[in-house]
């Protein structure tokens, strides 16, 4: 103890550069957590703007299809069921831009992100939609069945507008260094990949290697991987397939 005590009267100034450090430490700890708290802030207030946006359109169908007339009478379905094909499908639209074109994915990578739970209830809400939509504009429904599909459009719309908000916002702030730094390799191995002035051999390379990159990063749909091979004017055959 006595030594201790006087290798402190001898080293004393060290207690200030330990504390420098020691309140460093400390403030990032602060920093983090407090970074974490704001994410959970933001997941529950998103999550809330769906509910209430889901309870308002229940009370006011009109937010999606625009002023649809009241169900009197057999002939408004069509009328109607054309209005809610047409939100539907601009919804179906807006995603599968993000779905076919990897590297739009690739700046947003949420968006193929099941995992995240706004993609998660957009990728729900598509599902429920798609289920209730009818077969066509002239296909026999009830009434309840048109109010039934009408919610469905727009919950879809509501979740997709919340899940792209959140995707661009996070963009790729939730992947580590390594990670993005990967995604940024594969953006320039596609930018060679889809060069019409480099050679078959190059935009073949530049392809694999791509997908090497994605791999275990973004989902891919069998779609989007045709789309990106036609780009690359690739004729893979079965054997060759990168996949």
């Amino acid at each position: 103890m006595q030594e201790f005590f006087q290798f402190a009267g001898n080293y004393w100034w060290l207690v200030f550069p330990l504390a420098a450090v020691a309140g460093g430490a400390i403030k990032r700890l602060d920093t983090l957590a407090t970074r974490r708290h704001e994410r959970r802030l933001e997941m529950i207030r998103a999550k809330g703007e769906l509910k209430a946006a889901q309870v308002a359109a229940r009370t006011n169908p009109v937010a999606v299809a625009s002023e649809p007339k009241p169900i009197t009478r057999p002939s408004p379905m069509p009328d109607q069921l054309e209005k809610l094909f047409a939100a539907h499908d601009a919804v179906t639209a807006r995603w599968l831009e993000y779905e076919l074109d990897v590297a739009k994915l690739i700046d947003f990578p949420t968006m193929s992100d099941g995992r995240q739970p706004l993609t998660a209830a957009f990728l729900k809400a598509k599902k429920v939609a798609d289920a209730a939509r009818p077969a066509s504009v002239t296909a026999k429904v009830t009434p309840d069945q048109v109010t039934e599909y009408r919610t469905a459009v727009t919950d879809y719309e509501v979740a997709f507008d919340l899940a792209e908000r959140d995707a661009r916002r996070q963009r790729t702030s939730g992947l580590s260094d390594a990670e993005r730094k990967r995604l940024a390799t594969a953006k320039q191995l596609l930018a060679v990949a889809t060069d019409g002035s480099a050679s078959p051999a190059e935009r073949h390379t530049a392809y694999r290697r791509a997908r090497a990159e994605l791999d275990g990063l973004i989902s891919l749909s069998d779609e989007a991987i045709v789309v990106l091979e036609k780009k690359v004017a690739l004729e893979l055959s079965s054997g060759d397939d990168p996949r």
